[in-house]
């Protein structure tokens, strides 16, 4: 009977030495897969929260009663691709197309689009969850559901209204894209600055820099795609809380208007704000946008036989409809080269730094993306392409969707929540 502890010692000795190779295998295969985990360019995607913080989809939500669970039908965006690419949240663009809707008359419009969206979440409650936050986005991830977030695309749609500003944010809406290709009233865009028959304002107007404040003090993005050089700067000198760049490009690679000067790329480093890299060739590929703007009067004349066409009906030319007049012509010049695109994530990353760059697809926005991007699904290509060229998963993190969820959580942190 005394020597019953000494057998039983002996015993959990002998198990230990035997358990210890198995626990030691273990710990060594849980190391590899971690390791592996942080290595191979489709496990760090999958386990990043992918934010695109563009897509123009609401445009069929409304035109062509079109749901985000149907097949993609020719769009570039849906809930089965955004489940393939692990894409986890999407900043829905509520743009106006101001050749279609009087300037004064923007609002219903506005209001039409963020409605489509919201019904979108009403009808998919099991898929679907709108977000209004950082830590929404966080809480919709873990649950497994997609993130659905609103930004307005165009500062036309407040119709000068810092009322109808406030009401935008109270349905949702947490960023503004000060303007689209249009001055509007209060500030200068790109897409016009060098037509003389425009009149401009040299930047923002003290209301526009009303709506600066104002955005601000909601806890709402501001948002400086499209915006003029001068509207950029004078956005800096008045914001108080970072900015992004919600789908655009660099300059230096792409001389286009609507891309991002590295001066600029540095001003927003300095801000800790975030630029999200756009997908559209006609910002990454400079003989694609000279190809684009050699169209440019062809399209036009299409564009406004089309426009006649509707107005004879009494209706506004459907996006799809003009979409069908882009893609045909950008059918002619091709795809442009997928190394296009990384080649701006790159230099965005080497310009302002790897905290302050993103993704800003403009899906469905655009008539075609670049070569083997064809829908949300091919998201992940964007990562093996960045990790071959040396990022790390902590980097692709960040690009990921990280550095967006810092901006937004800095911007409401800084909001002025009282009446």
């Amino acid at each position: 009977m005394k020597r019953q502890p000494m057998f039983a010692s002996a015993m959990l000795l002998a198990a230990l030495l035997v358990s210890q190779p198995y626990a030691t295998a273990q710990n060594t295969q849980s190391n590899q897969n971690k390791s592996k985990s942080m290595t191979d360019p489709l496990a760090v995607h999958q386990s990043a929260i992918v934010i695109d913080t563009h897509a123009d989809t609401p445009q069929r939500f409304i035109d062509e009663h079109w749901s985000f669970t149907d097949p993609l039908n020719g769009g570039m965006l849906n809930y089965d691709s955004a489940k393939q690419g692990n894409l986890g949240a999407q900043f829905f663009s509520i743009w106006v197309d101001p050749n279609q809707y009087a300037a004064n008359a923007s609002a219903h419009r506005t209001l039409s689009l963020i409605d489509g969206t919201l019904e979108q979440v009403r009808h998919h409650p099991d898929k679907l969850q709108l977000c209004l936050s950082s830590d929404d986005i966080i809480a919709t991830h873990n649950q497994g559901k997609f993130a659905v977030l609103m930004g307005i695309e165009g500062g036309h749609s407040i119709e000068n209204d810092l009322g109808l500003l406030r009401d935008y944010y109270h349905l949702g809406v947490r960023y503004m894209t000060l303007t689209w290709s249009n001055t509007n009233n209060w500030a200068d865009s790109s897409g016009d600055i060098d037509d003389a028959k425009i009149h401009h304002h040299n930047g923002l107007t003290p209301f526009g820099k009303q709506v600066v404040a104002e955005m601000n003090r909601l806890g709402m993005m501001v948002d400086i795609s499209h915006v003029s050089d001068k509207t950029f700067w004078d956005v800096i000198a008045t914001t108080r809380s970072p900015v992004i760049a919600s789908h655009s490009s660099a300059r230096a690679l792409t001389n286009a208007p609507r891309n991002m000067t590295d001066e600029m790329l540095l001003a927003i480093k300095k801000n800790n704000g975030v630029v999200m890299v756009n997908f559209f060739p006609a910002f990454i590929d400079e003989n694609w946008r000279k190809a684009w703007n050699a169209s440019s009067e062809e399209r036009k004349k299409a564009q406004a036989a089309l426009t006649v066409e509707y107005r004879a009906k009494g209706m506004a030319v459907p996006y799809t409809a003009s979409d069908k007049i882009d893609r045909e012509f950008a059918a002619r010049i091709g795809r442009a080269p997928f190394n296009s695109l990384i080649d701006h994530f790159d230099h965005v990353i080497k310009i302002a730094g790897i905290d302050h760059v993103g993704i800003g697809t403009d899906f469905d926005g655009i008539p075609v993306p670049p070569a083997g991007i064809d829908s949300a699904a091919d998201l992940p290509k964007i990562t093996v392409a960045l990790m071959a060229r040396g990022y790390t998963a902590e980097d692709m993190h960040k690009l990921l969707g990280g550095n967006l969820l810092r901006v937004f959580r800095e911007v409401q942190a800084a909001a002025d929540h009282n009446p």
